[in-house]
């Protein structure tokens, strides 16, 4: 990386950087299975989760955007800060800093809102957090990475994901719409498309992120030190973002949004700014951080998931979605778990 670290003492690394293994070449199926992850999970993903969103409680949040406006100060406030102290704070190497602060700058994943649905949470202020979060993104990640790169001395420019944002947006909005539409004409045919879809997101999900550490094991970086980053960085982020919402006086269920929406970042974006901003060579170093926190978000929201049902199962409530067996069957596996 060109990055002139020698002379600034806040920089998270000063010694020089070792040399990248010859027979070491980054995966180019990386990009082709993080682009089928986009256009299948926010296509149909999409719609069938905007079955769960009505249009009165959607403009209640745009009118009195209080959870919002706590989510966006999760995502682009505490996440990016939380970023650089866990960046400096672990010496990292120039490449491996910039990697970390650009995932936490990125704004909230997908994954959020598939998690929020199975904890019965504010499906409507997930979908609202995630798409306000998306287009804040287009001035917040050049700001943050701007604020928080200027006592590195970078003399190599950062580009910006523009069009992956705008894409992101479009695949985010319009199935939504769909499916709200399809919510407020067919309110009982919604219900079996909500329940499908979040299963068949789940699975998505889980068979996608095994295909990405197989395609990309090549890719993989044994430092136990960016292993360590990428699996706290999201419980941090998952913590901050409830106790924010908690001392906000959110609702318990905002609580559980908002927590959710903080941790779950989104991935391809920061696999799509560091392949446009660096070079392969680069990139060796680079891409096994996004892949390990993909696999550790994931893992904490099925984690959460697991405890919120166990909870409820142990306090004798029922959430809303469980209205299925196949849903009911997730309160037995957490009693195996537990």
């Amino acid at each position: 990386m060109r990055a002139n670290c020698s002379n600034s003492s806040a920089c998270p690394a000063n010694s020089s950087e070792e040399e990248l293994p010859v027979g070491l070449q980054v995966p180019g199926n990386l990009e082709l299975i993080f682009s089928v992850m986009s256009a299948v999970m926010m296509g149909l993903l999409m719609f069938s989760l905007g079955c769960s969103v009505e249009l009165q409680k959607l403009w209640s949040h745009i009118r009195r955007p209080w959870g919002i406006a706590v989510g966006l100060l999760c995502q682009f406030g505490l996440m990016p800060l939380t970023a650089y102290l866990l960046a400096t704070s672990f010496s990292l190497k120039p490449l491996q800093a910039i990697a970390v602060l650009i995932m936490g700058c990125c704004p909230g994943g997908n994954i959020s809102n598939i998690f929020t649905f199975w904890v019965d949470g504010d499906m409507d202020l997930s979908i609202s957090m995630t798409a306000c979060s998306t287009v804040a993104a287009l001035g917040m990640m050049p700001l943050c990475l701007y604020l928080y790169t200027l006592s590195w001395n970078l003399e190599e420019t950062l580009t910006l994901p523009y069009q992956n944002i705008g894409i992101s947006l479009v695949c985010l909005t319009i199935p939504v719409a769909f499916g709200v539409y399809v919510n407020y004409r067919f309110p009982k045919q919604s219900k079996i498309i909500l329940k499908i879809g979040a299963t068949l997101g789940a699975v998505i999900l889980l068979v996608v992120a095994v295909a990405g550490v197989v395609l990309a094991k090549e890719s993989w970086n044994p430092d136990i030190t960016l292993l360590t980053i990428s699996f706290i960085f999201p419980l941090i982020g998952h913590v901050m973002g409830f106790l924010l919402a908690f001392l906000t006086h959110q609702s318990w269920q905002r609580c559980r949004t908002i927590s959710l929406e903080t941790g779950a970042q989104n991935i391809q974006m920061c696999f799509t700014m560091l392949q446009l901003s660096f070079s392969a060579k680069q990139l060796v170093q680079m891409l096994s951080f996004p892949l390990s926190y993909g696999l550790f978000q994931m893992l904490s929201g099925i984690l959460i998931i697991v405890g919120f049902y166990t909870y409820m199962n142990q306090s004798k409530q029922t959430p809303k979605v469980l209205i299925t067996t196949q849903s009911r069957q997730i309160i037995v596996f957490a009693k195996v778990i537990f």
